[in-house]
């Protein structure tokens, strides 16, 4: 166009000078031989020539004005887009965007920025949230504050916000300030930790603007601040997290700012549109109901006394799971279970490491193959399912990662049920069960195999985590020494009491009703009422006293210089002990605490003379008040 548009001043400039060559040679020659009155016949189609040329490139100019308006609009638009999808992923933003796009401009002409300055200003502040698309929106969309995890996945959105915009190639700055629009004017802004000056003035402006915004409008932890408090919350920030200048801007024209034109409703996407069309995907659905005979495998828990048998398995599953820490016996112990509750012809148990599902156990018929299956978390089925968290009802086992589709084992499996196996601070693996049928498995079954791995996952957990601590001496529940430290910090406290010739007693105690908690009220509960009693221990011993858990609800304290003569007293305040952390921590009455005592020099000389002696001392007290004595 540009090229065009300058061919055509060439050319007019051609026939301009061609006419005033003309006029010139007329102009030369003697008036008796040419004479004036021919001279107007000669000029009047130049001069038309001229005209016609010039009126060619003022309408070449109104053409190329209306181009460019047409484009500048196109952009506008495009600006306009990709700000609704925004939107797709968070529905509360389209009306932000709106409002700090009037905020800002309207400061920015307040202070004086330059075309190109307040062009960049307007297309960041509708695009400075764009990078939010690359975060998950369980994180985007949640109802309360971030965890720090979570935050720190929610500060990558300036940085891919600056990618994204960069490929845009605006003529402007746009991709510096949204990158930019989180700093703080005294460096502890993230993503670059920049400072003061050094940040784009449009960065500086959005970010005020966008903290006014967010301060004014309601959110799920606090309700909207009014506007008074919120430029003093911004006042009390300017020097810190805000430049100075842009807040005192502020206050001049806070109170005259116009949020945009209300009179025309914010554009909606239409995600909550129902669509009519389209009967089923290719795949088809899950099943919902019982399998269909060719499955052979309807549900068979349905009766009442078959209820009542999945609990009572449920139960001793929990129960035989809360006394082993050792992974081989748990998961075999699950797989036995599991197989009364829903019939599986091969059972693998994934355990994520590194990124990637690794088989910790296998069992089945047609199950030697899957032990050399490396899953990446995030591909084929059970790794979909380690990366979400939400199980999948007969799915294709072909699709796993790294499926070794020459294997006849696997080859003659036909259908998956996978749920996540949930620890303590999130997925820890998946459990996958096999089977030679299609669409074998039923929704009942996956709810059988929630309950089940709802039991077994806490037990799953602690013991990959005690498998991870083979140095480890502090137990990850109740932050106390573990059995792993117990043992070395006797010896040295027996050392020390031969050496002074001093008494010392070893005390052994286990909760009494510890389990029933578990069972009726989870593992969540269970670990709570162990810090509170952890807790409890600490406050009421000395501070050179020694509190360890060595497993379970046990728990041993060693007193160093305390005799048989001293423990009445203290063992009547330990004894309360149980009762308070139950009632504290869960609202529970029966939890009680059994004491064992033993004695340096009486019962022994060696740690574990006196753990022994303690330990059949308190197994003597179930029978009596609680406390067994020598």
């Amino acid at each position: 166009m540009r090229n065009r548009s300058n061919s055509l001043r060439i050319q007019t400039y051609i026939a301009f000078l061609v006419a005033v060559a003309l006029l010139c040679v007329v102009s030369a020659d003697p008036p008796g031989v040419l004479g004036w009155r021919p001279l107007g016949f000669v000029l009047l189609p130049v001069v038309y020539i001229i005209y016609r040329y010039y009126r060619r490139y003022l309408d070449h100019l109104e053409a190329e004005k209306t181009h460019i308006e047409e484009m500048a609009a196109l952009h506008l638009r495009t600006i306009e887009a990709l700000a609704l999808a925004i939107e797709a992923k968070d529905r509360t933003t389209h009306a932000h965007l709106s409002r700090v796009r009037a905020y800002a401009v309207q400061i920015g002409e307040a202070m004086g920025l330059s075309g190109a300055e307040m062009e960049a200003l307007r297309a960041a502040s509708l695009l400075h949230d764009i990078g939010k698309l690359a975060v998950p929106e369980h994180i985007v969309c949640k109802p309360g504050r971030l965890t720090p995890e979570e935050f720190e996945v929610m500060k990558i959105h300036p940085v891919v916000g600056a990618e994204i915009l960069q490929r845009v190639e605006f003529p402007y700055p746009v991709a510096e300030i949204v990158r930019a629009h989180h700093e703080k004017w005294d460096g502890s802004g993230y993503p670059n930790g920049v400072r003061g000056e050094d940040i784009p003035i449009g960065a500086r402006i959005l970010a005020v603007v966008d903290c006014l915004d967010a301060l004014t409008s309601d959110r799920h932890y606090r309700p909207a601040l009014p506007l008074e408090l919120a430029m003093a919350e911004l006042s009390r920030l300017s020097g810190t997290a805000f430049d100075p200048t842009v807040v005192d801007t502020l206050q001049q024209v806070y109170t005259d700012l116009d949020s945009g034109d209300r009179s025309t409703p914010p554009r909606k996407l239409c995600t909550d549109v129902k669509v009519e069309r389209g009967e089923a995907p290719a795949a088809g659905f899950e099943l919902s109901g019982p399998v269909p005979e060719h499955g052979g495998t309807e549900c068979e828990f349905q009766s009442s006394a078959a209820s009542r048998e999945v609990e009572e398995l449920l139960h001793d599953m929990a129960r035989d799971l809360s006394n082993s820490l050792l992974l081989e016996e748990i998961l075999s112990a699950v797989a036995d279970r599991l197989r009364r509750l829903v019939p599986y012809d091969a059972i693998a148990v994934y355990v994520a490491r590194q990124g990637r599902l690794v088989p910790e156990f296998v069992d089945g018929e047609r199950s030697r193959s899957l032990s050399f299956l490396d899953i990446p978390i995030g591909q084929g089925l059970s790794g979909w399912v380690a990366r979400t968290g939400r199980p999948v009802l007969n799915g294709n086992p072909a699709v796993e990662a790294a499926w070794p589709a020459t294997s006849p084992d696997l080859a003659a499996l036909h259908s998956a049920a996978a749920v996540p196996l949930m620890g303590y601070r999130g997925p820890v693996g998946v459990l996958t069960l096999y089977r030679t049928e299609p669409d074998a498995f039923s929704r009942d079954h996956i709810q059988l195999l929630l309950a089940a791995t709802s039991k077994a996952s806490p037990a799953i957990d602690n013991a990959l985590r005690f498998r991870r601590a083979d140095s480890a001496t502090t137990d990850y529940i109740t932050d106390l020494p573990n059995a792993r430290a117990l043992l070395p910090r006797l010896e040295s406290e027996l050392a020390r009491s031969r050496r002074t010739n001093e008494p010392l007693t070893v005390l052994v105690c286990d909760l009494v009703g510890f389990r029933q908690i578990n069972d009726r009220y989870g593992h969540v509960a269970g670990n709570k009422v162990l810090r509170a009693v952890a807790a409890a221990l600490r406050e009421c011993c000395r501070e050179y006293d020694y509190v360890a858990r060595i497993g379970g609800d046990e728990f041993v304290l060693i007193l160093p210089a305390s005799d048989r003569d001293a423990m009445g007293r203290r063992i009547a305040e330990l004894r309360e002990i149980g009762a308070r952390a139950g009632r504290k921590s869960a609202g529970i009455e029966q939890l009680t605490m059994r004491i064992g005592q033993a004695f340096f020099p009486h019962d022994g000389d060696r740690p574990e003379q006196l753990l022994a002696e303690a330990e059949r001392r308190m197994e003597q007290s179930r029978q009596g008040d609680g406390v067994a004595v020598a």
